[in-house]
């Protein structure tokens, strides 16, 4: 009797005992940590299922293949042929990542519509988790992107002129950017009522926003006060910063411009980047507690 009470004891835990195992380290956690954390699980989430449905995917790949031919080779050569190609390749990239937008945009009104944000809220988990996934999930879309943007460069005959330090400089200073712009996504699905609109709403201010600048023509050729808008529109700037990191030279007769953003395009840039995710992660987490909490 006494050795079966022994190891009734032994089975079983004491309530005064220090919790052990996953309880404990999940509750020493720092909330940033969680936040990660619940991020990476959420953005892994997002890449199976856009492996499942791989549609969008397969559109956002194509989409710098078809600007690259039609602005490449429709337009440039009578823009300054295989120099422009060269030239317009930054201008390109400056597009591909702005456009990923759309991509955050339509995949999270998706889920919204579907009700998966539903099933979301019934869990533990921090609302910038949620969104930071998105954002972090298409991120990686991005890379892919911008891996097919320069391979279609490299067959138009574009090379960067300085070394591979420069170079991966520009390429994480467009994925700066392009995580910057994925915010505003985030915010574009949350304001709209369904994905049609969300799908709308998310080319229709990108055009103007990428063709008012100095992307594939010179800023300073553009009409009145288009002018000014190109040369401290940030798609300009990250342009500007890409050909300075490449080595890339504009082709004869362009006329360059000379304002302050055009001299310091990687520390614009970089501003720009920041304070758009400063501002709309900040609309984001507000604009979602106000939509969810219907």
């Amino acid at each position: 009797m006494t050795a079966t009470t022994d190891v009734r004891s032994a089975r079983t835990p004491r309530r005064d005992a220090p919790a052990t195992g996953p309880r404990r380290t999940r509750a020493r956690r720092s909330p940033v940590l969680r936040v990660l954390a619940e991020s990476a699980d959420l953005a892994l989430r997002n890449l199976l299922h856009l492996l499942r449905n791989p549609g969008l995917l397969i559109a956002c790949l194509a989409e710098p293949v078809v600007y690259a031919m039609l602005i490449g080779y429709v337009f440039g050569n009578s823009l300054g042929g295989p120099a422009y190609r060269s030239y317009m390749v930054s201008g390109l990239l400056a597009q591909t990542v702005a456009f990923t937008t759309t991509f955050t945009t339509v995949g999270l009104a998706r889920d919204l519509e579907q009700g998966m944000i539903d099933r979301f809220r019934a869990l533990p988990i921090s609302r910038v988790a949620l969104l930071l996934g998105r954002t972090t999930s298409d991120l990686a879309t991005c890379v892919a992107s911008v891996t097919v943007t320069t391979t279609c460069g490299l067959l138009m005959g574009w090379r960067p002129h300085t070394g591979p330090f420069e170079v991966a400089a520009g390429v994480l200073l467009a994925l700066l950017f392009s995580f910057a712009m994925s915010w505003i996504g985030v915010f574009v699905a949350l304001v709209a009522p369904n994905i049609q609109v969300a799908g709308s709403l998310g080319l229709i201010w990108l055009f103007p926003v990428t063709f008012i600048s100095s992307a594939f023509v010179s800023g300073s050729s553009l009409p009145g006060p288009l002018s000014t808008v190109a040369a401290w529109n940030p798609i300009t700037s990250l342009a500007g910063a890409l050909r300075m990191f490449f080595g890339n030279t504009p082709p004869p007769g362009f006329r360059m411009q000379h304002d302050w953003p055009a001299q310091h395009p990687a520390l614009y840039t970089t501003a720009c980047s920041v304070l758009l995710i400063a501002v709309f992660v900040t609309l984001s987490t507000w604009r979602y507690r106000t939509r969810t909490s219907r």
